[in-house]
């Protein structure tokens, strides 16, 4: 490689510097031809001129040229061996300068030659010099490629023949003098080609030894440092060259891969139809690109990725193929995994809600065809029931493994028969093809007989319920979207049935569903015209038999129809989120009502989708200022669901309107999951017995049992008692043996307009002091 002290070279001048060497290299060798040439010329020379001429010039002459010769040949061998260690800018320099020297001290030496010899010598000799003097001016082609070296070893020659032939007779002299222009000229414009031409050639192998040397790296570095490999085949699909790299993904030593076909590698899968496309290519000799393809190794399958092109020779003659292949195995196996995680789900393993939709839709790919309407499909959507209990009692670990336990059991249950999915949460889905409603209804029967056996979970059983909700298509709708909707349509209702049981889809259902619809849009309306309004229910104190507050209830008088049950109201706004506005408008409206009963507490249900609203506590301080309502007169009922989650944002909210003066009274008492532990989480002022606990209070002493044992709780707690559904006097008359506090019911009065409460307060006050 070239050298300079100091600083490195640029490309351009490091590819400039190796071609003046290798001129110089060149000029060097073809000066040791040359020098054996002017010695023999010289003293052949020497021997013809011997009788003629001056006897001391042909000697000087002879031991001249032996002198320059023998300085050339000694330059040759020294620069060489200079050459061969190491290129320098300096030797390369110096080398130019003394090859120059040389040759222009070779040209001057012989310059003398035809200025001396040519004018005194008769016509033979004469002719004689003239020849030697043409055949050294074409000596500059020896050392052609170094054009200056040429030049000054032809120049002074040119000249001395100019001088001799000026002593030559007229015109003959003058003749030759011509014809050397001439030849001079010819010799010039030759050599200075030539001279281009030889620098172009050096330039370009130079160049391109070095791309050859950097490509060469990069193949190298390419084999140790990537995962790809260089492969290679001869005419009949071979292997020669086998990389370490690509006999490893096979476990196989090189050798041994060494002239076997590849195509026959491919085959030794047992599949050979992957490798179809790879196989046509090379057939037709085509290129082909990123060709995945499977191989047999030691330890397994092994998937390789390839890219070749043929190869022929400047005859068109086929040479084989040659290329770059990989080992794609992890990316394939990554890639399969991605594919099946975006078509499952990663907890239970089944397909996921995306691999569901893409089932259901192929139900109906040409589904007007006969072939499509002869072969029925049934929908089963389940939906566990308990299982947010267990999420909130045992933790979420629990509860996927629960769900992960369900899954098997589905699979299990359903195997070579159905297909099953998990559509998210607690929700699944089955797909079971061919089968009419008597196969799909048994099948129901058994999965939730299936599903209800205990589950072993760490330490603990645990059971959970399920309720199934069955479509059929495509009897039942015409596309995936209706036969969804109709099968949850089926859940809904098996679940308002009382959960753990199954309903199939008829057309009351959706008939159900549209007024479900219809009414979310005019009870949106009725809120606003006014058409909705809040009736009071009131509350008697069972010691003092006088009215102590009111309940603010639901009621909703629809034009054309009558009067709509609020169950009905409030179960279909939750579905929607409504009920945060029906909620906001009763909290609002009954404040207002409540200021026009001084004395008396006014109390409002709200929905567990309202309280836990980050906001709900800064929305009832805000309706108490607006309003002017002492934060003692209202009293928020809520029900345990609630605090089903025990999220800490609803215990705040609670908290700060207890902090605010507003009393908290849990709802349906003794209804739900667990009351006892809402209890001790958060300090209630009042509790609500149900009315399912008051109903047959007489006949049934257990019930009665019962509210004892809540009154003497709640008495504890340093809570109030109210009963719900009070009717009779014999049941108001057992609640106040029991020292209950207060009582509502359809014995003191049913919910009353807002205008009649004046009017019902008293009436009620009035009787009280009749009575007495």
């Amino acid at each position: 490689m070239p050298q300079r002290n100091g600083a490195a070279f640029s490309t351009e001048e490091r590819d400039r510097l190796e071609t003046q060497a290798e001129l110089l290299n060149e000029t060097l060798q073809m000066a040791n031809y040359s020098a054996v040439t002017h010695l023999a010329v010289v003293f052949a020379l020497a021997y013809m001129f011997w009788d003629t001429a001056s006897h001391h010039y042909l000697v000087g002459l002879m031991a001249a040229i032996s002198i320059i010769i023998a300085a050339t040949l000694g330059t040759t061998w020294y620069y060489r061996n200079t050459f061969r260690s190491e290129v320098t800018e300096t030797a390369v320099r110096r080398g130019s300068w003394i090859s120059k020297a040389l040759a222009l001290a070779l040209g001057l030496t012989w310059a003398t030659m035809p200025a001396i010899l040519i004018p005194p010598a008769d016509g033979g000799h004469r002719m004689v010099a003239v020849a030697v003097t043409a055949g050294l001016i074409s000596d500059a082609y020896v050392v052609g490629p170094f054009f200056s070296v040429a030049f000054l070893l032809a120049a002074p020659i040119v000249v001395g023949g100019f001088m001799g032939l000026a002593g030559c007779d007229a015109p003959f002299g003058a003749y030759v003098s011509v014809l050397l222009v001439i030849y001079a000229l010819f010799i010039w414009f030759s050599v200075r080609r030539m001279s281009l031409l030889s620098y172009q050639r050096i330039w370009q192998r130079v160049v391109m030894q070095h791309q050859g040397e950097t490509i060469g790296l990069l193949l190298n570095d390419f084999e140790e440092g990537a995962s790809d490999w260089l492969w290679e085949t001869d005419p009949d699909g071979r292997l020669r060259q086998v990389p370490a790299r690509m006999a490893a993904t096979l476990s196989r030593d090189p050798a041994t891969l060494q002239g076997e076909s590849l195509l026959a590698i491919l085959a030794d899968t047992g599949q050979p139809d992957h490798a179809a496309a790879l196989r046509t290519a090379m057939a037709m000799r085509e290129p082909f690109h990123e060709q995945a393809v499977r191989v047999s190794g030691a330890h397994g399958t092994r998937w390789w990725n390839l890219n070749g092109k043929p190869a022929f020779d400047r005859y068109g003659g086929f040479l084989g193929y040659r290329g770059v292949g990989s080992d794609i195995t992890v990316s394939r196996e990554a890639q399969a995994r991605i594919a099946f995680l975006a078509g499952h789900d990663t907890l239970t393993g089944l397909p996921n809600r995306a691999a569901f939709q893409d089932a259901i839709q192929a139900i109906y790919q040409g589904g007007e065809t006969p072939e499509t309407r002869e072969t029925p499909t049934a929908l089963l959507c389940l939906d566990l029931d308990g299982f947010k209990a267990v999420n909130d009692s045992r933790g979420h670990a629990a509860g996927d493994l629960l769900l992960a336990r369900v899954a098997g059991r589905l699979v299990r249950l359903t195997e070579g028969r159905a297909r099953n999915f998990r559509l998210g949460g607690d929700e699944f889905a089955i797909l079971y093809p061919g089968v009419g409603p008597e196969a799909a209804e048994h099948l129901a029967r058994q999965v939730i007989g299936e599903i209800r056996r205990p589950y072993q979970i760490g330490v603990s059983l645990i059971e959970v319920g399920v309720s199934i909700g069955i479509a059929h298509a495509p009897r039942d709708a015409h596309d995936p979207a209706a036969l969804l909707g109709r099968a949850d349509l089926a859940l809904y209702s098996a679940k308002a049935a009382g959960k753990g049981c199954w309903c199939s889809f008829d057309v009351s259902l959706e008939d159900r569903g549209f007024r479900q619809r219809q009414l979310d849009a005019d009870m949106r309306l009725a809120l606003r015209s006014g058409e909705i309004a809040l009736h009071y229910q009131p509350l008697v104190d069972l010691r003092s038999e006088r009215v102590v507050g009111l309940e603010a209830l639901l009621r909703w008088n629809k034009p054309g129809e009558g009067w709509i049950s609020p169950t009905e109201i409030i179960a279909i706004a939750e579905s929607t989120g409504f009920i945060i506005e029906i909620g906001r408008w009763a909290l609002r409206r009954a404040c207002l009502d409540a200021r026009s009963w001084p004395g008396l507490r006014v109390a409002v249900n709200i929905s567990s989708i309202h309280v836990r609203r980050l906001d709900f506590h800064d929305e009832v301080a805000a309706i108490l200022s607006e309003t002017g309502l002492a934060p003692e007169g209202l009293e928020i009922e809520i029900t345990e669901s609630v605090l089903l989650d025990r999220e800490s944002e609803v215990l705040t909210n609670l908290k700060r309107l207890r902090a605010l003066g507003v009393r908290i009274a849990l709802d349906d008492f003794g209804t739900g999951y667990s009351s006892l532990s809402y209890l001790t989480d958060f300090p209630f002022d009042k509790v609500k017995v149900d009315r399912s606990f008051v109903r047959d209070l007489q006949a049934r002493p257990e019930k009665i049992a019962v509210i004892e044992a809540i009154v003497t709780m709640a008495r504890a707690l340093a809570m109030d008692v109210t009963v719900e559904g009070v009717e009779t006097r014999q049941q108001e008359a057992v609640l106040r043996h029991k020292q209950c506090g207060t009582a509502q019911g359809f014995l003191y009065s049913p919910a009353r307009p807002a205008a009649e409460i004046h009017d019902l307060v008293r009436r009620l006050d009035t009787r009280k002091a009749s009575v007495a």
